[in-house]
Protein backbone atom coordinates (compact mmCIF):
# COMPACT_ATOMS: atom_id res chain seq x y z
CA UNK A 1 0.00 0.00 0.00
CA UNK A 2 1.50 3.28 -1.07
CA UNK A 3 2.08 5.88 1.61
CA UNK A 4 0.21 9.14 1.12
CA UNK A 5 2.37 12.02 0.10
CA UNK A 6 3.01 14.72 2.67
CA UNK A 7 1.06 17.89 2.00
CA UNK A 8 3.00 20.57 0.23
CA UNK A 9 4.22 23.44 2.34
CA UNK A 10 2.90 26.73 1.07
CA UNK A 11 5.46 29.38 0.23
CA UNK A 12 6.44 31.57 3.16
CA UNK A 13 5.46 29.10 5.90
CA UNK A 14 8.02 27.58 8.25
CA UNK A 15 7.86 23.80 8.84
CA UNK A 16 7.11 22.74 12.40
CA UNK A 17 10.44 20.95 12.64
CA UNK A 18 12.29 24.18 11.90
CA UNK A 19 10.28 26.04 14.52
CA UNK A 20 11.06 23.36 17.08
CA UNK A 21 14.76 23.46 16.23
CA UNK A 22 14.72 27.25 16.63
CA UNK A 23 13.25 26.86 20.08
CA UNK A 24 15.69 24.15 21.09
CA UNK A 25 18.77 25.90 19.73
CA UNK A 26 17.57 29.30 21.00
CA UNK A 27 18.10 31.17 17.80
CA UNK A 28 17.78 34.92 17.89
CA UNK A 29 14.27 36.26 18.36
CA UNK A 30 12.67 37.96 15.40
CA UNK A 31 12.16 41.71 15.57
CA UNK A 32 8.82 42.60 17.15
CA UNK A 33 6.10 44.69 15.61
CA UNK A 34 5.78 48.03 17.42
CA UNK A 35 2.35 49.63 17.24
CA UNK A 36 1.42 52.97 18.78
CA UNK A 37 -1.65 55.03 19.50
CA UNK A 38 -2.22 58.32 21.31
CA UNK A 39 -5.09 60.38 22.63
CA UNK A 40 -5.24 63.82 24.22
CA UNK A 41 -7.74 66.26 25.66
CA UNK A 42 -6.34 69.77 26.00
CA UNK A 43 -7.10 72.44 28.57
CA UNK A 44 -3.93 74.59 28.54
CA UNK A 45 -2.24 73.32 25.36
CA UNK A 46 1.04 72.45 27.10
CA UNK A 47 1.24 68.67 26.44
CA UNK A 48 3.30 67.54 23.43
CA UNK A 49 4.22 64.10 22.11
CA UNK A 50 6.89 62.62 19.86
CA UNK A 51 5.94 59.38 18.08
CA UNK A 52 8.50 57.85 15.74
CA UNK A 53 8.14 54.17 14.96
CA UNK A 54 11.28 54.46 12.79
CA UNK A 55 13.36 57.08 14.61
CA UNK A 56 16.73 56.10 13.20
CA UNK A 57 19.22 53.32 12.59
CA UNK A 58 22.12 52.23 14.70
CA UNK A 59 23.96 51.40 11.47
CA UNK A 60 23.38 53.89 8.66
CA UNK A 61 21.53 52.36 5.73
CA UNK A 62 20.67 49.11 7.52
CA UNK A 63 16.90 48.93 8.20
CA UNK A 64 17.39 45.89 10.45
CA UNK A 65 19.04 48.21 13.01
CA UNK A 66 16.12 50.62 13.29
CA UNK A 67 14.71 51.71 16.65
CA UNK A 68 11.59 53.54 17.81
CA UNK A 69 11.18 56.61 20.03
CA UNK A 70 8.07 57.71 21.90
CA UNK A 71 8.04 60.67 24.26
CA UNK A 72 5.66 62.83 26.27
CA UNK A 73 6.44 66.41 27.27
CA UNK A 74 4.05 67.92 29.85
CA UNK A 75 4.83 71.65 29.99
CA UNK A 76 4.00 74.15 32.71
CA UNK A 77 4.13 77.92 32.94
CA UNK A 78 4.00 78.01 29.16
CA UNK A 79 4.83 75.61 26.35
CA UNK A 80 8.32 76.85 25.42
CA UNK A 81 10.32 74.20 27.28
CA UNK A 82 8.10 71.35 26.09
CA UNK A 83 8.35 72.42 22.45
CA UNK A 84 12.11 72.93 22.68
CA UNK A 85 12.66 69.52 24.27
CA UNK A 86 10.46 67.84 21.68
CA UNK A 87 12.45 69.41 18.85
CA UNK A 88 15.97 68.87 20.25
CA UNK A 89 16.20 66.05 22.79
CA UNK A 90 16.31 63.12 20.35
CA UNK A 91 19.01 64.83 18.30
CA UNK A 92 21.07 65.37 21.45
CA UNK A 93 20.68 61.73 22.47
CA UNK A 94 21.92 60.46 19.11
CA UNK A 95 24.86 62.90 19.11
CA UNK A 96 25.93 61.56 22.50
CA UNK A 97 26.25 57.98 21.20
CA UNK A 98 29.56 57.12 19.52
CA UNK A 99 29.54 55.64 16.04
CA UNK A 100 30.67 52.17 15.00
CA UNK A 101 29.26 50.35 18.02
CA UNK A 102 27.75 46.90 18.07
CA UNK A 103 24.14 46.62 19.19
CA UNK A 104 25.16 45.43 22.64
CA UNK A 105 27.56 48.37 23.00
CA UNK A 106 24.95 50.81 21.68
CA UNK A 107 22.41 49.69 24.28
CA UNK A 108 25.03 49.74 27.03
CA UNK A 109 25.99 53.38 26.41
CA UNK A 110 22.40 54.53 25.87
CA UNK A 111 21.62 55.29 29.57
CA UNK A 112 24.61 57.60 29.88
CA UNK A 113 23.85 59.24 26.53
CA UNK A 114 20.32 59.99 27.78
CA UNK A 115 21.68 61.67 30.90
CA UNK A 116 24.07 63.83 28.88
CA UNK A 117 21.33 64.72 26.37
CA UNK A 118 18.82 65.77 29.04
CA UNK A 119 21.39 68.04 30.67
CA UNK A 120 22.51 69.50 27.32
CA UNK A 121 18.90 70.18 26.27
CA UNK A 122 18.29 71.96 29.58
CA UNK A 123 21.52 73.95 29.26
CA UNK A 124 20.77 75.02 25.69
CA UNK A 125 17.20 76.02 26.53
CA UNK A 126 18.56 78.19 29.35
CA UNK A 127 20.15 80.46 26.76
CA UNK A 128 16.67 81.39 25.53
CA UNK A 129 15.95 82.93 28.95
CA UNK A 130 12.56 81.27 29.19
CA UNK A 131 10.90 80.52 32.53
CA UNK A 132 8.71 77.62 31.43
CA UNK A 133 9.47 74.02 32.30
CA UNK A 134 8.48 70.53 31.22
CA UNK A 135 8.37 66.97 32.42
CA UNK A 136 9.85 64.44 30.00
CA UNK A 137 9.18 60.73 29.63
CA UNK A 138 11.38 59.44 26.82
CA UNK A 139 11.12 55.84 25.61
CA UNK A 140 13.45 54.07 23.17
CA UNK A 141 12.43 50.64 21.85
CA UNK A 142 15.18 48.59 20.20
CA UNK A 143 13.77 45.19 19.31
CA UNK A 144 12.80 43.68 22.69
CA UNK A 145 14.84 46.12 24.81
CA UNK A 146 13.05 49.16 26.25
CA UNK A 147 14.94 52.12 27.73
CA UNK A 148 13.04 54.86 29.59
CA UNK A 149 14.42 58.19 30.83
CA UNK A 150 12.16 60.43 32.89
CA UNK A 151 12.00 63.68 34.84
CA UNK A 152 8.84 64.98 36.47
CA UNK A 153 5.55 63.26 37.22
CA UNK A 154 4.38 61.81 33.93
CA UNK A 155 4.39 58.04 34.35
CA UNK A 156 5.43 55.09 32.21
CA UNK A 157 4.26 51.58 33.04
CA UNK A 158 4.69 48.18 31.39
CA UNK A 159 2.30 45.25 31.38
CA UNK A 160 3.95 42.02 30.31
CA UNK A 161 2.17 39.22 28.49
CA UNK A 162 1.40 37.36 31.73
CA UNK A 163 -0.36 40.32 33.36
CA UNK A 164 2.50 41.53 35.58
CA UNK A 165 3.03 45.27 35.52
CA UNK A 166 6.01 47.45 36.31
CA UNK A 167 6.96 51.07 36.78
CA UNK A 168 9.51 52.12 34.17
CA UNK A 169 9.72 55.75 35.34
CA UNK A 170 10.21 57.56 38.64
CA UNK A 171 7.88 60.07 40.28
CA UNK A 172 9.67 63.35 41.03
CA UNK A 173 6.82 65.00 42.91
CA UNK A 174 7.95 66.14 46.36
CA UNK A 175 4.87 64.55 47.93
CA UNK A 176 5.95 61.07 46.86
CA UNK A 177 9.74 61.35 46.98
CA UNK A 178 11.28 62.18 50.38
CA UNK A 179 14.81 61.67 49.03
CA UNK A 180 14.26 64.52 46.60
CA UNK A 181 12.88 66.71 49.39
CA UNK A 182 16.10 66.10 51.33
CA UNK A 183 18.27 66.82 48.27
CA UNK A 184 16.54 70.08 47.37
CA UNK A 185 16.55 71.27 50.98
CA UNK A 186 20.28 70.53 51.23
CA UNK A 187 20.80 72.72 48.14
CA UNK A 188 19.39 75.71 50.04
CA UNK A 189 15.77 75.81 48.87
CA UNK A 190 12.68 75.45 51.03
CA UNK A 191 10.13 72.70 50.48
CA UNK A 192 6.66 73.15 51.95
CA UNK A 193 3.00 73.67 51.21
CA UNK A 194 1.53 76.99 50.19
CA UNK A 195 1.20 79.20 53.24
CA UNK A 196 -1.96 81.29 53.09
CA UNK A 197 -1.70 84.30 55.41
CA UNK A 198 -4.01 83.78 58.35
CA UNK A 199 -4.88 80.22 57.32
CA UNK A 200 -3.52 76.69 57.17
CA UNK A 201 -0.95 75.41 54.68
CA UNK A 202 -2.67 73.98 51.60
CA UNK A 203 -1.93 71.93 48.50
CA UNK A 204 1.01 69.69 47.64
CA UNK A 205 4.61 70.17 48.74
CA UNK A 206 6.37 72.76 46.61
CA UNK A 207 9.84 74.21 46.18
CA UNK A 208 10.20 77.86 47.20
CA UNK A 209 10.84 80.27 45.62
CA UNK A 210 8.78 79.40 42.59
CA UNK A 211 6.15 77.04 43.96
CA UNK A 212 7.04 74.10 41.72
CA UNK A 213 5.83 70.72 42.99
CA UNK A 214 8.48 68.80 40.98
CA UNK A 215 12.13 68.26 41.85
CA UNK A 216 13.31 67.43 38.31
CA UNK A 217 12.38 68.91 34.95
CA UNK A 218 13.84 70.59 31.89
CA UNK A 219 13.66 74.37 32.20
CA UNK A 220 12.28 76.13 35.32
CA UNK A 221 15.41 78.26 35.66
CA UNK A 222 13.74 80.90 37.80
CA UNK A 223 13.09 78.30 40.49
CA UNK A 224 16.78 77.57 40.99
CA UNK A 225 19.50 75.08 40.13
CA UNK A 226 18.15 72.57 42.64
CA UNK A 227 15.47 71.63 40.07
CA UNK A 228 17.60 69.41 37.88
CA UNK A 229 17.26 67.73 34.46
CA UNK A 230 19.16 64.54 35.42
CA UNK A 231 16.75 61.73 34.51
CA UNK A 232 15.89 58.45 36.14
CA UNK A 233 16.81 55.76 33.58
CA UNK A 234 15.56 52.18 33.45
CA UNK A 235 16.34 49.59 30.80
CA UNK A 236 14.54 46.25 30.54
CA UNK A 237 14.33 43.35 28.14
CA UNK A 238 10.95 41.83 27.33
CA UNK A 239 10.34 38.20 26.51
CA UNK A 240 9.33 37.27 22.98
CA UNK A 241 5.71 37.32 24.18
CA UNK A 242 5.93 41.13 24.16
CA UNK A 243 4.02 43.60 26.28
CA UNK A 244 2.17 46.92 26.45
CA UNK A 245 3.64 50.26 27.54
CA UNK A 246 1.48 53.16 28.71
CA UNK A 247 2.90 56.69 28.94
CA UNK A 248 0.58 59.34 30.32
CA UNK A 249 0.67 62.83 31.81
CA UNK A 250 -0.49 63.63 35.33
CA UNK A 251 -3.88 64.52 33.89
CA UNK A 252 -4.39 60.76 33.62
CA UNK A 253 -2.63 59.58 36.78
CA UNK A 254 -4.33 62.13 39.05
CA UNK A 255 -7.59 60.25 38.41
CA UNK A 256 -6.56 56.70 37.46
CA UNK A 257 -4.38 54.12 39.15
CA UNK A 258 -2.16 51.87 37.06
CA UNK A 259 -4.63 49.02 37.51
CA UNK A 260 -7.54 51.17 36.34
CA UNK A 261 -5.67 52.33 33.21
CA UNK A 262 -4.73 48.77 32.32
CA UNK A 263 -8.15 47.32 33.07
CA UNK A 264 -10.07 49.78 30.91
CA UNK A 265 -7.77 49.32 27.91
CA UNK A 266 -6.75 45.67 28.06
CA UNK A 267 -7.32 43.69 24.86
CA UNK A 268 -7.96 46.75 22.68
CA UNK A 269 -5.65 48.01 19.87
CA UNK A 270 -3.24 50.74 20.93
CA UNK A 271 -5.16 53.67 19.44
CA UNK A 272 -8.46 52.55 20.94
CA UNK A 273 -6.74 51.81 24.25
CA UNK A 274 -5.26 55.32 24.47
CA UNK A 275 -8.69 56.89 23.88
CA UNK A 276 -10.33 54.66 26.48
CA UNK A 277 -7.72 55.62 29.10
CA UNK A 278 -8.13 59.36 28.47
CA UNK A 279 -11.92 59.12 28.47
CA UNK A 280 -11.88 57.15 31.71
CA UNK A 281 -9.58 59.73 33.32
CA UNK A 282 -11.77 62.72 32.47
CA UNK A 283 -15.09 61.00 33.13
CA UNK A 284 -15.40 61.72 36.89
CA UNK A 285 -14.50 65.43 36.94
CA UNK A 286 -14.14 66.58 33.34
CA UNK A 287 -11.01 68.07 31.76
CA UNK A 288 -9.16 69.72 34.65
CA UNK A 289 -5.68 69.56 33.08
CA UNK A 290 -4.07 68.60 29.78
CA UNK A 291 -4.68 64.85 29.64
CA UNK A 292 -2.50 62.83 27.26
CA UNK A 293 -1.83 59.11 26.82
CA UNK A 294 0.44 57.08 24.54
CA UNK A 295 -0.01 53.30 24.25
CA UNK A 296 2.76 51.20 22.70
CA UNK A 297 2.28 47.52 21.89
CA UNK A 298 5.42 45.43 21.39
CA UNK A 299 4.16 42.28 19.72
CA UNK A 300 5.54 39.11 18.19
CA UNK A 301 5.72 39.45 14.39
CA UNK A 302 2.37 39.35 12.58
CA UNK A 303 0.38 39.50 15.81
CA UNK A 304 -1.74 42.52 14.98
CA UNK A 305 -3.39 43.08 18.36
CA UNK A 306 -2.57 42.20 21.96
CA UNK A 307 -4.42 39.38 23.65
CA UNK A 308 -5.56 39.64 27.26
CA UNK A 309 -2.83 38.52 29.67
CA UNK A 310 -2.91 34.96 30.93
CA UNK A 311 -3.22 36.11 34.52
CA UNK A 312 -4.16 39.37 36.12
CA UNK A 313 -4.07 40.99 39.52
CA UNK A 314 -1.91 43.16 41.68
CA UNK A 315 1.75 42.26 41.57
CA UNK A 316 4.63 43.98 43.34
CA UNK A 317 6.56 46.24 40.98
CA UNK A 318 10.22 46.18 41.91
CA UNK A 319 10.84 42.58 42.92
CA UNK A 320 9.22 41.11 39.83
CA UNK A 321 12.21 41.95 37.62
CA UNK A 322 14.79 39.29 37.00
CA UNK A 323 18.03 41.16 37.56
CA UNK A 324 20.79 40.81 35.03
CA UNK A 325 23.82 39.32 36.71
CA UNK A 326 26.79 41.74 36.76
CA UNK A 327 29.08 38.80 35.99
CA UNK A 328 27.33 38.07 32.70
CA UNK A 329 28.43 40.14 29.67
CA UNK A 330 25.86 42.52 28.21
CA UNK A 331 24.08 40.38 25.62
CA UNK A 332 20.67 41.04 24.12
CA UNK A 333 20.48 39.37 20.73
CA UNK A 334 22.03 35.94 21.06
CA UNK A 335 19.53 34.33 23.42
CA UNK A 336 15.83 33.75 23.55
CA UNK A 337 14.21 35.47 26.47
CA UNK A 338 12.50 33.13 28.87
CA UNK A 339 8.71 33.06 28.37
CA UNK A 340 7.00 36.01 30.04
CA UNK A 341 10.12 37.09 31.94
CA UNK A 342 11.02 40.78 32.06
CA UNK A 343 14.72 41.21 32.74
CA UNK A 344 16.06 44.40 34.28
CA UNK A 345 19.28 45.39 32.54
CA UNK A 346 19.94 48.78 34.10
CA UNK A 347 18.47 51.31 36.54
CA UNK A 348 19.87 54.49 38.05
CA UNK A 349 18.05 57.49 39.46
CA UNK A 350 20.92 59.28 41.20
CA UNK A 351 20.80 63.07 41.06
CA UNK A 352 24.61 63.32 40.99
CA UNK A 353 25.71 64.10 37.46
CA UNK A 354 29.33 63.18 38.20
CA UNK A 355 28.23 59.70 39.28
CA UNK A 356 25.94 59.21 36.30
CA UNK A 357 28.66 60.06 33.80
CA UNK A 358 31.54 58.15 35.39
CA UNK A 359 30.09 54.70 36.03
CA UNK A 360 29.47 51.84 33.67
CA UNK A 361 30.56 50.99 30.20
CA UNK A 362 33.69 52.05 28.28
CA UNK A 363 34.08 55.65 29.41
CA UNK A 364 36.86 56.65 27.05
CA UNK A 365 35.19 54.98 24.09
CA UNK A 366 31.91 56.69 24.93
CA UNK A 367 33.14 60.25 25.42
CA UNK A 368 36.45 60.49 23.65
CA UNK A 369 39.56 62.20 24.92
CA UNK A 370 38.95 65.77 23.85
CA UNK A 371 35.28 66.70 24.16
CA UNK A 372 32.91 67.79 26.91
CA UNK A 373 30.83 64.85 28.15
CA UNK A 374 27.64 66.97 28.14
CA UNK A 375 27.70 69.53 25.34
CA UNK A 376 30.31 67.67 23.21
CA UNK A 377 32.28 70.86 22.54
CA UNK A 378 35.90 70.30 21.61
CA UNK A 379 38.38 70.86 24.44
CA UNK A 380 41.93 72.05 24.01
CA UNK A 381 44.65 70.17 25.90
CA UNK A 382 44.40 70.99 29.61
CA UNK A 383 41.12 72.85 29.16
CA UNK A 384 38.68 70.19 30.36
CA UNK A 385 37.78 69.60 34.01
CA UNK A 386 37.77 65.95 35.05
CA UNK A 387 34.61 64.54 36.62
CA UNK A 388 36.68 62.40 38.98
CA UNK A 389 37.29 63.57 42.53
CA UNK A 390 40.96 62.59 42.22
CA UNK A 391 41.72 62.59 38.49
CA UNK A 392 45.46 62.13 38.83
CA UNK A 393 45.03 58.99 40.90
CA UNK A 394 42.31 57.75 38.56
CA UNK A 395 44.57 58.39 35.60
CA UNK A 396 47.31 56.28 37.15
CA UNK A 397 44.88 53.40 37.57
CA UNK A 398 42.99 53.69 34.28
CA UNK A 399 45.37 55.56 31.99
CA UNK A 400 42.81 58.30 31.33
CA UNK A 401 41.54 61.05 33.62
CA UNK A 402 38.22 61.68 31.84
CA UNK A 403 35.42 62.13 31.14
CA UNK A 404 35.82 65.91 31.10
CA UNK A 405 33.49 68.90 31.20
CA UNK A 406 33.91 72.34 29.73
CA UNK A 407 33.85 75.21 32.25
CA UNK A 408 30.20 76.08 31.54
CA UNK A 409 28.96 72.51 32.00
CA UNK A 410 31.18 72.10 35.08
CA UNK A 411 29.62 75.19 36.66
CA UNK A 412 26.17 73.78 35.94
CA UNK A 413 27.12 70.43 37.49
CA UNK A 414 28.42 72.16 40.63
CA UNK A 415 25.19 74.13 40.97
CA UNK A 416 22.98 71.07 40.43
CA UNK A 417 24.92 69.12 43.05
CA UNK A 418 24.50 71.90 45.61
CA UNK A 419 28.15 72.95 45.56
CA UNK A 420 27.32 76.44 44.35
CA UNK A 421 24.43 78.32 45.92
CA UNK A 422 22.04 80.63 44.09
CA UNK A 423 23.46 84.01 43.21
CA UNK A 424 20.24 85.78 44.14
CA UNK A 425 17.67 85.39 46.86
CA UNK A 426 14.52 86.13 44.93
CA UNK A 427 11.37 86.55 47.01
CA UNK A 428 8.74 83.83 46.99
CA UNK A 429 6.58 84.08 43.89
CA UNK A 430 3.42 82.27 42.97
CA UNK A 431 3.21 82.63 39.19
CA UNK A 432 5.25 79.55 38.40
CA UNK A 433 3.27 76.93 40.26
CA UNK A 434 2.75 73.58 38.55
Amino acid sequence: MAMAAAPAVSPGTVPLGVLLRREVTKERMERPDVLCGEASRSRKGEDFTLLRADAGRRVAGDPSTSFSVFALFDGHNGSGAAIYAKENLLHNVLRAIPTCLSRDEWLAVLPRALVAAFVKTDKDFQRLAGTSGTTVTFVIVDEWVVTVASVGDSRCILESADGSFYYLSADHRFDSNPDEVERVTACGSKVGKMDIVGGPEVGPLRCWPGGLCLSRSIGDFDVGECIIPVPHVKQVKLSNAGGRIIIASDGVWDDLSCEMALDCSRGFPSDVAANRIVNEAIRPRGIRDDTTCIVIDILPPEKLAPTPPKRQGKIAFNNMFRKKSPDVPFKTDSEYAEPDVVEEIFEDGSAMLSKRLTTGYALEKNFGRSSCAVCLSRLKPGQGISLHANPLQYGKLQGWQGPFLCHVCHDKKEAMEGKRRRKDSSPTVFGHMC
